[in-house]
């Protein structure tokens, strides 16, 4: 096999060359991924990473593959058992497709490949596979570029040996060694927006809303009717984890011992009421109080659900990461119980609106907690949840931006340090947060002139990376400081 040495290896306080900078045409299914939790960079990135390795050494010979090796490097080894960056490697490695695999035979599977120690590579070829010894963890290294990063070794019966290295970049998105850019090939748009001044350009020209303009780009990848029925599916997939995650209970897996509140919540505010699927569930939601206290509970709830089922290894949609998955869906999920918005149209809207915003900080900053600490995640999807609500509620497209930018504004330093290296304290009380700020920074925007505005959405993106290379690497998902290091639990098996 190939040595796991010879690499470049950097100190984590020099990760941050920002590389990525080719301008990319990102959709809205690039920033709305359906996945499995905990994490996009840590489970599904690794995960894609998997599969675009298999097809790969397709072309070398997959019957003459003799061995596979994954080396973890930085955040992925650092957080990677907690995160499951493992077990999606192994899937991954296996041909499964995030999109419809089964969470509920992630168990049994990874447990027959350890205990059978054999894994079939891609579906097509079984080979000798020991995940304790095939899947590395090196917990002292990190490769230039990105702190998630993993490398494939691969030999064959032939005498051929490759590696090909990944970075996991954020919300899913993959990068090979050697590439720019992480949403695919470049593809011209009517309206290319790499910052939020091109976006309120273009809708000026145009008199679009922000998702028109989001609309007109879409239909350069797909029909509007695929689009439409696109973006209905997220968020079905969306919706039915809020549902799920209401009726859920019992403890959280991974050690931390953590308690459900979603089930329990839930169970209080609807006091009993009969219902047997979502829309009878919505009806009692409606029928309820209409007192802020009441509302304010709900929004909880929505993200509180999200979480602890992306905590579960179930299935969720990156919006625009996994741990910030709660935020979009809770404060859409508001808007249609409280605000008249159950309507396809306006959920539609809503979603392409906040895609862009996501978008935006894709390209000027990044998605990345490993890069850019916890304002890169739930920071990000507040902003986009703020953004969507505004002009939900027949906000104008600067009175949208000015709503994303003070979402941004009261997020930015906030680190990541997961407790245990697990997607759960303090991050799924995050989304809670995180949706309730962008709920608030919809409603100052709307009672706001953004003429009389100080701060630009730009200029809070271009802060917000600025951030990112100022905070300490303990702070960007490491579990290394913060609340991971003082909350002593003895969690060396996560």
């Amino acid at each position: 096999m190939l040595s796991l040495r010879g690499r470049e290896i950097l100190s984590p306080v020099f990760y941050f060359n920002k590389i990525f900078v080719a301008k990319e045409s990102i959709s809205v299914f690039d920033i709305f991924k359906i996945g499995i939790g905990p994490s996009s960079s840590h489970t599904l990135g690794p995960w894609r990473a998997a599969l675009r390795f298999i097809e790969s050494i397709k072309t070398h010979g997959i019957e003459k593959v003799l061995h596979v090796k994954v080396l973890l490097y930085g955040s992925l080894a650092k957080t990677g058992k907690g995160h499951g960056t493992d077990v999606a490697v192994i899937l991954g490695l296996c041909g499964e497709d995030p999109v419809t695999f089964d969470v509920d035979l992630i168990t049994p599977r990874i447990n027959e490949i350890a205990e059978q120690q054999l894994l079939n590579l891609g579906g097509l070829r079984t080979l000798p596979f020991n995940p304790a010894e095939d899947v590395v963890f090196l917990m002292t290294e990190s490769l230039q570029y990105h702190p998630n990063a993993l490398t494939f070794l691969c030999s064959f019966s032939d005498g051929t040996e490759i590696a090909e290295t990944y970075f996991s970049i954020g919300g899913g998105f993959v990068v090979k060694e050697g590439e720019e850019g992480g949403s695919g090939d470049f593809v011209h748009l009517p309206y290319p927006i790499e910052k939020s001044e091109y976006l309120l350009e273009a809708c000026t020209k145009t008199g679009l809303s922000i998702s028109g303009v989001v609309m007109e780009n879409e239909k350069t990848w797909r029909s509007e009717a695929d689009v439409r029925q696109g973006v209905l599916k997220l968020w079905q997939v969306m919706r039915d984890c809020i549902f799920r995650g209401c009726h859920i209970g019992g403890e959280l897996p991974g050690g931390l011992k953590v308690t459900r509140r979603a089930q329990g919540l839930n169970t209080k505010l609807t006091q009993g009421k009969p219902y047997s699927n979502y829309e009878e569930w919505l009806d009692v939601i409606k029928s309820g109080s209409q007192t802020f206290q009441y509302t304010l509970d709900w929004v909880s709830c929505f993200a509180l659900a999200v979480n602890e089922e992306n905590a579960s290894f179930s299935r969720v949609v990156t919006a625009p990461t996994n741990g910030a998955a709660g935020v979009v869906p809770a404060v859409l999920q508001y808007f249609i119980s409280f605000c008249d918005g159950n309507d396809d149209e306006k959920i539609i809207n809503f979603l392409l609106t906040a895609s862009e915003i996501g978008s935006i900080f894709k390209k000027g900053a990044t998605l990345s907690a490993a890069m850019g600490g916890c304002q890169a995640e739930i920071g990000v999807s507040s902003s986009m949840a703020a953004a969507a609500l505004t002009e939900a509620l027949g906000g104008s497209v600067e009175q949208s931006l000015m709503a994303a930018e003070i979402a941004m504004e009261h997020h930015l330093g906030l680190t990541c340090d997961p407790v245990g290296g697990l997607v759960q304290v303090p991050c799924i009380e995050r989304n809670t947060m995180g949706a309730i700020k962008a709920i608030t920074a919809s409603q100052l925007a709307l009672q706001s002139n953004p003429e009389h505005a100080r701060i630009t959405l730009d200029d809070v993106v271009n802060t917000m990376y600025e951030t990112a290379l100022d905070m300490n690497h303990k702070y960007k998902e490491t579990a290394e400081g913060g609340l991971a290091i003082q909350v002593p639990l003895g969690l060396s098996e996560c």
